[in-house]
């Protein structure tokens, strides 16, 4: 099993509004979806989670409306809002950039 990796500070909110960008999730499903495309690096437990999403619905970055899973259990469904699409575009911007600095900070230093 890998180390664990600590997220820097707002990267979990980053990586929900892109999970959320091309469909509504609920909160399993997020989970799953980071750890399935991540290769299992990122791995968000539900202490985690949740409070992340209440987070993101609170500032108006994401919606969230009742349905029923895959599993036919009934879900909270989560879908990115205008202004959760706007953000997620800002910040993906911004972590490029950042990742670009600490690339050249790690590969010229």
């Amino acid at each position: 099993m890998a180390a664990r990796i600590d997220l820097p500070q707002g990267t979990l909110d980053l990586l929900i509004l892109r999970a959320l960008a091309n469909e509504p999730l609920h909160g399993w499903a997020i989970s799953e979806r980071l750890q399935q495309v991540s290769r299992a690096v990122v791995r968000v437990p539900q202490g985690s989670l949740y409070p992340a999403l209440h987070r993101l619905e609170r500032r108006g970055w994401i919606a969230a409306t009742w349905g029923v899973s895959a599993r036919n259990r009934k879900a909270k469904f989560y879908e990115l809002t205008p202004r959760g699409r706007t953000h997620l575009d800002r910040e993906r911007r911004a972590w490029r950039r950042f990742a670009q600095a600490v690339a050249l900070v790690l590969d010229r230093a």
